[in-house]
């Protein structure tokens, strides 16, 4: 059973810094590897994927200022987000596209809220 689990959410000033940790468990091997975001109201978003090989996307919103890693051993990735702004409060979800043997689908996690204040 494939399960991912969020953590490093919670509250900082402008200009701040979080980490954001998605560990996926399961003996079962993943490849893309993405965070989004959503706030009420609004449809959730793109924020950034990593594919297995360790090649990083970011949404225009977000490149420069947040980093995205993987560790395939661990079966995890960690968002670094760094020059906060209150427009990044949103909850995050990680998404992991996971499976083998021709059954692959996307797990998502359970969210994690981020909230920046000005």
């Amino acid at each position: 059973q494939v399960q991912l689990v969020e953590s490093g959410g919670g509250s900082v000033q402008a200009g701040g810094s979080l980490r954001l940790s998605c560990a996926v468990s399961g003996n079962t091997p993943c490849y893309d590897m993405s965070w989004y975001r959503q706030v009420p109201g609004k449809e959730r978003e793109f924020v950034s994927i990593i594919d297995r090989g360790g090649t990083p996307t970011y949404a225009d919103s977000v490149k420069g200022r947040f980093t995205l890693s993987r560790d395939n051993l661990k079966n995890a990735m960690s968002l670094h987000m760094n020059s906060l702004k209150p427009e990044d409060t949103a909850m995050y979800y990680c998404k992991a596209r996971c499976g083998m043997y021709g059954l692959v689908r996307d797990y998502w996690g359970q969210g994690t809220q981020v909230t920046v204040s000005s």
